[in-house]
């Protein structure tokens, strides 16, 4: 018999594993979905309306009821809760893809090839924070409609906090959605939990002297933190010698723990943090459930 009979077939090898090997599957999922997203064309038009109404209807219909504090209207005050209600949005509708994926069986597809769970999970988040914040960048173009400065430090600080934010919303949406098989049932469960976050987060009302419970549901809502620190960015923005104190008292008083101011680098910090803790049980929970 032939030597070329006698020996044995080559068994195909799978791609060498490691970091750099994960980073790509992370790369070609954040690809798959920014693109996926991204083309849905009728979906960022509706995402960039209703913000834009909130700005713009409702901004004007409460300035002309809430006491102007000098030179600052009330659309001001709402312009980065408008950025922040932008990303809400899109990353549900990112958070919710694995339900999509699942139904289509796209995520079979995904799971028999050799990436880990986990880069499934990070590249699906990282892709639609992606997309949410670049669609909420729009928005900045309105910034000189409602008296906000066009600085780029400005919006170089408002545009990290968004990413933080959208990542935050996506990878809680993941979390409460990842084990259901219906994107039907996921719809309504997300929209039941992110709608109370965004209303307590201040993103549409001034956070100081609020009664004591609402109060405590806005310090441990973890969307406040970012909507906090990007409405900081903003009236720090302005000129100072046009806002007087009683504006800020008013418009940006900040948040307090047992009446300890926070400071906006501590804000930050516990906006990432909340993040990273809601990224890993998504990862873990998904890892658990398929």
């Amino acid at each position: 018999m032939s030597q070329a009979l006698t020996t044995p077939a080559t068994a195909p090898t799978s791609p060498t594993g490691g970091f750099a090997h994960e980073l790509r599957a992370v790369a070609a999922v954040w690809r798959r979905e920014v693109t996926w997203l991204a083309h849905d064309k009728r979906r960022t038009a509706m995402t960039l309306m209703q913000p834009l109404m909130y700005l713009f209807v409702m901004g004007t219909g409460l300035a002309g009821v809430m006491e102007r504090e000098g030179p600052i209207g009330f659309e001001t005050f709402l312009f980065p809760g408008v950025l922040a209600m932008g990303v809400m949005f899109t990353a549900t509708f990112g958070g919710i893809s694995v339900v999509w994926d699942r139904e289509t069986g796209f995520l079979r597809e995904m799971l028999v090839a050799p990436i880990s769970k986990s880069a499934i999970v990070l590249g699906k988040a990282l892709g639609a924070a992606t997309t949410a914040m670049a669609q909420s960048a729009v928005l900045l173009l309105t910034a000189g409609l409602v008296g906000v400065p066009y600085d780029p430090l400005l919006f170089a600080a408002l545009l990290a906090l968004l990413l933080v934010g959208a990542l935050l919303l996506t990878a809680l949406v993941m979390l409460l959605t990842v084990r259901m098989k219906r994107a039907q049932s996921a719809m309504p469960t997300s929209n039941l939990v992110i709608t109370p976050m965004m209303f307590l987060s201040g993103a549409l009302f001034p956070v100081g002297d609020l009664p004591g419970w609402l109060h405590v549901a806005t310090v441990l809502n973890p969307f406040t933190y970012v909507v906090g620190p990007m409405r900081s960015a903003v009236f720090a923005s302005l000129d100072p010698t046009a806002v007087p104190e009683s504006a800020r008292a008013v418009f940006d008083p900040g948040i307090t723990w047992a009446g300890w101011a926070v400071p906006v680098p501590v804000q930050v910090l516990v906006a990432v943090a909340s993040t990273v803790v809601l990224l890993a049980s998504a990862v873990a929970l998904f890892n658990r459930t398929e």
